[in-house]
């Protein structure tokens, strides 16, 4: 296994200039010539926290899931109490450092896809359609070519900065105290035909991150005819994450939510039709 932390700012030559963040660890089986040479998808984990922290749950326990399924996984420890752009800029940097290290962790360039969870949801969304915006594109200087993802998978995310349907503190952290305007991160309004295939899920009880954030970034993808698709649950509470006994606490299964955690093999479906798959070279 290659499990590394890569500090993303000294390996891109860039200022940190405050930045507590930008740490990627990796996730990825080493080759043996005792077994077949493969190509995989990677997977970018992004967790959540409301931009005041970073959940473990959302974090390793996630990569290792999809490490299971056999991708290459990783990651990103992202500043926190930071406002944007920092974050995506962040973010950016983990995709373009995994598709230019492809051949060290056997990854498919054409097939890397972002995960993020509540405000790693709203990151993962920033992601799949601010990665040209001209900040990136400053800071990441000719590996901006390489920091659009191919998927994303979006959980319980935070999507719009409207009063009312937000979750007050992500949107107080990275609007910096209200003096960037909500509309400019508000993900549904950042939509366009060039933003990148989404697989999104939420629960209907969510009383943290409302429904109608992913409701709201479904309609914004169909009028965009990006593809899509949307899973919303009946029953389930916030940050549910994988929905097992490593990430969620014995109430889960008492409340029978383990079909929630179909949303993993769900993702996995809809990535393996658009190509994520293992290959042997």
């Amino acid at each position: 296994m290659i499990c590394e932390k890569i500090d993303l700012y000294q390996h891109f030559g860039i200022e940190r200039n405050g930045a507590n963040g930008g740490y990627l660890y990796t996730y990825s089986r080493m080759l043996s010539p005792e077994l077949k040479p493969h190509v995989r998808p990677a997977m970018v984990v992004l967790p959540g926290g409301g931009y005041q922290f970073l959940s473990d749950r959302e974090g390793e326990p996630v990569a290792l899931a999809y490490l299971n399924k056999g991708y290459s996984a990783f990651v990103l420890k992202y500043s926190i109490f930071a406002a944007h752009p920092t974050p995506l800029i962040e973010a950016c940097l983990a995709v373009a450092y995994v598709r230019e290290n492809a051949e060290k962790y056997n990854v498919d360039v054409n097939h890397v896809a972002a995960i993020g969870f509540s405000a790693g949801g709203h990151l993962c969304g920033t992601l799949a359609t601010l990665y040209a915006e001209s900040e990136v594109v400053s800071a990441l200087g000719e590996h901006a070519a390489h920091c659009k993802p191919n998927a994303v998978v979006l959980s319980y995310p935070v999507v719009t900065m409207r009063d009312g349907l937000t979750h007050e503190g992500t949107r107080y952290e990275i609007c910096d105290h209200g003096k960037i305007a909500y509309d400019s991160l508000s993900v549904e309004k950042l939509v366009t035909d060039q933003s990148v295939p989404a697989f999104i899920w939420h629960t209907m009880e969510d009383n943290c991150v409302p429904v109608e954030n992913s409701l709201l970034l479904a309609n914004a993808y169909k009028q965009a005819n990006v593809p899509f698709s949307l899973h919303v649950f009946e029953k389930g509470w916030h940050g549910l994450s994988l929905i097992n006994a490593e990430t969620c606490d014995e109430n889960a299964a008492d409340l029978q939510l383990y079909h929630v955690g179909k949303w993993l093999d769900l993702s996995l479906d809809w990535l393996f039709a658009r190509g994520f798959k293992v290959m042997v070279k």
